[in-house]
């Protein structure tokens, strides 16, 4: 399956928090959109591989997203070596992304800024036709997407572009409660994270909110990019 847009987190969740309105929309719009999360996020505090795992099933079918995959990679311990990028470029030229979304460049979680500079290596990597790859014992053609974009996750870091997901904030914020073992919930007898605490899951509001109302809409997520925005015309900055 070729695909528009391909996300990459490097852990279940991370794109739900940082780019899920826009892949919900991307969807509602008829493009093909997948997920590719690096670990199993095995080294969180809270719930466990087999919860997250279910977790990430139910947050893909609330996004209607059109395919998953997890790399398997070490949760903590992956790093930006030949090994890791010929296995991110094998997912590339699989899929065929016209688009591809990855984590924060710089953020408080170390694999944040590792998963962010591996799949951006392994995007311009991925179009050199001198790096041999097979998939399911077949050659792969090179591919080097069109774009990579950034979303922002715990720092505050300022956008080059934002996206208007007014009318998808609500299947936003479903898909990252689908992660209950993660988040905030008043009940649970596990221990205390930044990000399982109220202030927390309210930031992924507000945040939307503060990018919106900046753009003159309800609510925006933000990304940063790696080259000049291109439009064809003034127009379609409106």
């Amino acid at each position: 399956m070729k695909l528009d847009i391909l996300a990459f987190g490097a852990h279940p969740d991370d794109v739900e928090l940082g780019c899920s309105g826009t892949l919900a929309k991307e969807v509602a719009l008829g493009r093909k959109v997948g997920i590719v999360d690096l670990t199993r996020g095995e080294l969180g505090t809270r719930g466990s591989v087999e919860i997250r795992n279910q977790e990430s099933a139910k947050a893909s079918e609330i996004l209607g997203i059109h395919v998953r995959e997890n790399m398997d990679f070490r949760d903590g311990f992956f790093t930006n070596d030949e090994a890791h990028q010929l296995k991110i470029i094998q997912v590339l030229r699989k899929y065929q992304p016209e688009i591809v979304i990855c984590n924060a460049i710089d953020d408080r979680h170390i694999d944040h800024g590792k998963g962010s500079k591996l799949v951006s290596d392994a995007c311009f990597l991925s179009g050199l036709r001198k790096i041999a790859t097979e998939w399911e014992g077949n050659a792969q053609h090179a591919w080097r997407p069109k774009a990579v974009y950034h979303y922002i996750q715990w720092k505050p870091i300022d956008p080059d572009l934002v996206v208007d997901i007014t009318r998808y904030m609500d299947q936003k914020m479903a898909s990252i409660l689908s992660y209950g073992s993660q988040f905030y919930d008043p009940n649970s007898k596990e221990p205390e994270t930044p990000i399982a605490t109220k202030n927390f899951l309210d930031s992924v509001r507000y945040r939307a909110q503060d990018l919106g109302r900046i753009v003159g809409v309800e609510h925006a997520e933000g990304f940063t990019v790696e080259r000049y925005v291109a439009v064809h015309s003034l127009r379609d900055l409106i």
